[in-house]
């Protein structure tokens, strides 16, 4: 299945989805407490978002810093922007999705396999850097020369 079906199917489902759970749920505790209860979740959610983000952000420009690449920062980051929008989204499910994106525990494991999943895939379907191309010797013929670099006088060099 493509990833455009699943985005379809997923943009169709989840919204039923979630007026069952909304329903479900007013007529257990009432209206009132049940949009009260999406409002807190939206609210704690901007505050983690804010936290969290500032976190990550550290330790993005620390791991810049020290020379490493911060690709499990990368993946946070995007983690943390889609756990915002989820939590932004009313709805049970999307806002437990939405902390789940938010969460330190739960947004490195997330992370981790986003990372091993990707990596998979990348060494399957990449050649990476090996003999590519342009500068593979196929006729196994080595020319040997000299070169002068001659300096252009019109540029003063």
């Amino acid at each position: 299945m493509r990833a455009s079906h699943i985005f379809i199917v997923l943009f169709l489902i989840v919204p039923v989805i979630e007026i069952y759970f909304l329903i479900q749920v007013g007529s257990v505790i009432g209206a009132f407490p049940t949009i009260l209860l999406i409002l807190s979740t939206a609210i704690i959610g901007a505050f983690l978002l804010r936290q969290q983000g500032l976190s990550t952000l550290s330790r993005f420009q620390n791991n810049l810093a020290s020379g490493t690449l911060p690709a499990q920062e990368i993946i946070e980051g995007i983690l943390l922007a889609v756990g915002g929008a989820l939590l932004m989204t009313p709805g049970f499910v999307t806002d437990t999705m939405g902390f789940a994106c938010l969460i330190p525990f739960t947004r490195k494991l997330l992370a981790k396999y986003i990372m091993t999943r990707s990596g998979k895939k990348m060494s399957a379907g990449m050649g990476g850097f090996s003999n590519s191309g342009a500068h593979a010797n196929y006729d196994n013929n080595t020319y040997e020369g000299e070169f002068v670099k001659k300096e252009d006088e019109r540029l003063g060099r």
